[in-house]
């Protein structure tokens, strides 16, 4: 697949003609760690393939396609500005950018090309507008000596944050051999993983009711993250820094029965030296629920050191979330933990 240096030039042209809104939000203000953008110029490629991923057109309205899953792309959803204009609004200064999904999973030997289109186009928004995102990488992992190479790449060259990975990599989880030695490259760059859903494993089982993304994007990502946490990876990896956002999906109101599985009854407990509750409870979590109750379950499971605020936005209105976590009258320490010092020490900002 070729993109050529043409079409980094326009990428580059396209995010420094930007509108420049959005910058006398106050310094101190908080810090989003999920948000996301959809790039234009991978759209672009999407209308023009015939097997998933793809995107097509229904009038006015453009659709993504990924298998059987068909999600309505908004205008707001490539819009800088219009991104700019909602952190004003919820008062945040500074958000972890990222795409979003398909990534370069899904793209066979097209994986690295797609990376690179995908990485320097959240590179160029940040370049533009460096006082108020920082960016989050995705990688081709599929081809681990690419992803690998990718993200020194980002990181040392692009100066990113992160490492967004997903739940499932055409339907590899992440606790595979063939995507661990990630982690380890994480850990040695001290930069952090947001586990961020994708695709999920049962979309089979929740696409009735259109609940695929209500209920079978939260169980891939508790599958993905008890994976982890059973397959010893933050055993043999301890410094590596672990983000899962919607409050951990549904992970931290089972994970007793996981406990209980494990320690009594003996049962997946081959590679751990603990309860899986303790590995949990040293993973970072981030506050996206429209449920003020499911973030007070959060803050009081990890405590307010490993809580972040999130919005998950365009899909989530960021004074939804805000007004959420206020409402819950934490200690003023705490909630300025949550919503940016917290942030501040994860992602080295």
């Amino acid at each position: 697949m070729a993109l050529g240096k043409g079409r980094v030039n326009r990428r580059a042209f396209l995010a420094s003609s930007v509108v420049a809104t959005g910058q006398a939000a106050p310094a101190g203000g908080r810090i989003d760690c999920q948000s996301h953008l959809f790039c234009p110029e991978m759209l672009a490629l999407l209308e023009k393939r015939k097997d998933s991923p793809y995107a097509y057109r229904k009038g006015s309205d453009l659709y993504v396609v990924i298998r059987g899953w068909h999600r309505r792309v908004f205008p707001k959803h490539s819009d800088v500005a219009a991104k700019l204009a909602d952190m004003d609004a919820a008062g945040i200064e500074k958000t972890a950018l990222s795409v979003n999904d398909p990534g370069p999973e899904l793209f066979a030997q097209d994986g690295p090309a797609i990376a690179r289109l995908l990485n320097d186009y959240i590179a160029g928004i940040v370049k533009t507008h460096p006082a108020r995102f920082f960016g989050l990488c995705v990688l081709p992992v599929q081809n681990m000596n690419e992803a690998l190479k990718e993200l020194e790449r980002c990181v040392k060259k692009l100066g990113m944050k992160g490492i967004l990975l997903y739940s499932n990599n055409a339907g590899i989880f992440p606790d595979e051999p063939a995507i661990r030695p990630l982690f380890g490259a994480a850990q040695e760059l001290d930069v952090p993983i947001l586990l961020h859903p994708a695709y999920p494993v049962t979309y089979e089982q929740t696409k009735g009711y259109e609940m695929a993304a209500g209920l079978g994007l939260m169980f891939d990502t508790s599958i993905a993250l008890t994976r982890i946490i059973l397959a010893g990876i933050l055993d043999q990896y301890p410094k590596v820094k672990l983000l899962c956002p919607h409050v951990g999906g549904t992970l931290p109101y089972i994970v007793g029965r996981i406990d209980h599985q494990t320690q009594v009854l003996k049962r997946g407990a081959d590679h751990i030296r603990k309860p899986p509750s303790e590995y949990l409870r040293n993973i970072y979590l981030d506050t996206v629920s429209p449920l003020a109750a499911t973030i007070r379950y959060g803050y009081d499971f990890v405590g307010p050191d490993r809580l972040l605020y999130a919005s998950d936005h365009p899909w989530v209105d960021p004074q939804l979330i805000a007004t959420n976590v206020t409402g819950l009258k934490l200690p003023a320490a705490d909630e300025a933990k949550i919503f940016r010092s917290n942030a501040i020490r994860l992602f080295r900002l």
